[in-house]
């Protein structure tokens, strides 16, 4: 039993000197290739059984005899694991070199296609989620695209949406300046009227960018969504009037919200506008609450016959107007914008889908305590 433990010892003495020896050379090799990390740690395995070998032999554990038949035995071992593992160290390499190919698709704009190589599980569980991190970029850059689109559109739009107007007042103050204005009142209040159609389609950049800085002022305060119905109602029915559309709020609960009163209302402002604007003469713009677990919904029907799939998507975008408001009253495309802007700002959501007839807008907020 002792002469078993003190060759127990002997080996474990021999081969901690090698595995200490190998983990030195495997932190001067760390930057290179894995299959030379994989040689040495097969040769530190066979090193540290000869190292085990010797010592014990040394200790004359081992006969000269039987010290050749193991030291021959274990060159024949480290042949075999050194082979071993160059074979796998290249397959691993070449999984490696794989994968990083598949990886430089991410600028190609086609996403990121996996190797169809067989891998080991951990370059599977990497390939799985650079192909999610693939998608994600995909989408960014779908976004990013659209968003781009969009100030093009909007720059296009407001340019054309000012240059009129402002030939307009030109004409009009040369022609008052010159003394050949048949009706100076009447142009007076022409010319008022495009200031304040300007000044309103400035407030509404500065708004947006308000809202896209983050840095929009919000006073929330609790009231009543009854409030605030009924005061944007009573705003907007002198437009509905004129236009010959019917307001129908009848389905309005008192619910309580937290909100910021001067901001909501321009929503419902915005949103009865745009309603009243597409929906036909004799048509009806119908408004309605109720009340959900995910917090109060607020919406707005129209007439306005539904808006195209291909559209729908894009009511919400700086600079849309649709395909039938390229001119004013159609706006600048600014209106439902901040509607969702400030939707957003309030921590809730806005959306729309079609109904029979028309289109119904929807804005979802935290019900108040």
């Amino acid at each position: 039993m002792r002469d078993t433990l003190l060759i127990a010892l002997y080996a474990l003495m021999g081969a901690a000197g090698a595995g200490l020896l190998g983990a030195c050379v495997l932190r001067l090799l760390r930057r290179r290739s894995l299959v030379t990390s994989l040689a040495v740690v097969s040769g530190v395995s066979v090193v540290a059984m000869l190292a085990g070998t010797l010592t014990v032999a040394w200790a004359m554990f081992l006969s000269p005899h039987d010290l050749s038949v193991v030291t021959t035995v274990v060159a024949m071992a480290a042949v075999v694991s050194l082979a071993t593992a160059l074979l796998l160290g290249r397959w691993v390499v070449a999984g490696s070199h794989a994968l990083a190919r598949a990886t430089r698709s991410f600028g190609d704009g086609d996403g990121f296609r996996a190797p169809d190589a067989p891998a080991t599980a951990e370059l599977e569980a990497l390939s799985r989620e650079l192909a999610v991190t693939g998608e994600k970029l995909a989408a960014s850059a779908a976004r990013e695209r659209g968003l781009e689109a969009s100030r093009r559109e909007l720059v296009a739009w407001i340019s054309h949406d000012l240059r009129t107007p402002l030939a307009g007042l030109r004409a009009m103050a040369e022609a008052l300046e010159d003394g050949v204005a048949t009706d100076p009142a009447r142009y007076l209040t022409r010319i008022r009227t495009e200031v304040e159609r300007l000044d309103g389609m400035v407030g509404d950049l500065f708004e947006l960018s308000r809202i896209h800085a983050g840095s929009l002022p919000l006073h929330p305060a609790r009231m009543s969504l009854y409030d605030l119905v009924g005061d944007a109602l009573a705003g907007v029915d002198p437009l509905a009037r004129e236009h010959g559309v019917r307001l129908v709020g009848e389905g309005v609960e008192a619910v309580p919200v937290v909100v910021d009163g001067k901001e909501m209302s321009r929503v419902l402002a915005n949103l009865l506008v745009n309603a009243i604007r597409r929906t036909p003469p004799d048509g009806t713009v119908a408004v309605a609450t109720a009340r959900h677990e995910d917090g109060v919904v607020l919406s707005v029907s129209d007439g306005c016959g539904g808006i195209p799939a291909q559209d729908i998507g894009r009511v919400f975008d700086t600079g849309w107007r649709g395909e039938h408001a390229r001119t004013p009253p159609g706006g600048a495309g600014l209106g439902l914008a901040i509607v969702r802007g400030i939707v957003e700002a309030h921590q809730g959501r806005a959306s729309v889908r079609n109904i029979p007839g028309g289109c119904r807008f929807e804005v979802t907020l935290p019900q108040a305590p």
